[in-house]
């Protein structure tokens, strides 16, 4: 899930995928899709957090990712806390990865952001992640 803000708007996604792009694992590629409030916030900030999902978090899919930040106040009964830089991260997540947009590329129906990860916080070790294969055998995603 990306969660992100700028100025006091704030919203939540779950983003189509999100790969390392360094051996040491200091630059993340994030693809958002286009369309999605997230991408305008990340885009006037240059500023995310990148939140590993647990499976017990599998009803997130639904809220964050197929209705509408314009619209709906994701937030609202969602845990969550703010970091030093304002931006929200998922407080019931495995972790999150506090990233600053390098820079963004034009990737069809996605656009793609590079991002410099600034810091790494461990939140829930003990819970299992929800990888895609997760996902496509639960029927969450096509």
């Amino acid at each position: 899930a990306i969660t992100t803000c700028a100025g006091t708007h704030r919203n939540a996604n779950i983003a189509a995928w999100v790969m390392p792009t360094a051996m040491d694992g200091g630059t993340l590629a994030v693809a958002l899709y286009k369309v999605d409030y997230t991408i305008e916030l990340v885009r006037e900030s240059g500023l995310l957090n990148v939140n590993l999902l647990h499976t017990g978090q599998r009803g997130l899919i639904r809220k964050l990712g197929r209705q509408s930040g314009r619209t709906t106040d994701k937030f609202k009964r969602l845990p969550h806390a703010l970091d030093e830089r304002n931006c929200p991260y998922l407080t019931e997540a495995i972790g999150y990865a506090q990233c600053r947009v390098r820079a963004s590329i034009d990737a069809g129906d996605h656009e793609l952001f590079i991002c410099d990860v600034l810091k790494q916080v461990v939140l829930n070790p003990d819970t299992d992640v929800m990888t895609y294969r997760f996902l496509l055998e639960n029927r969450l995603v096509r």
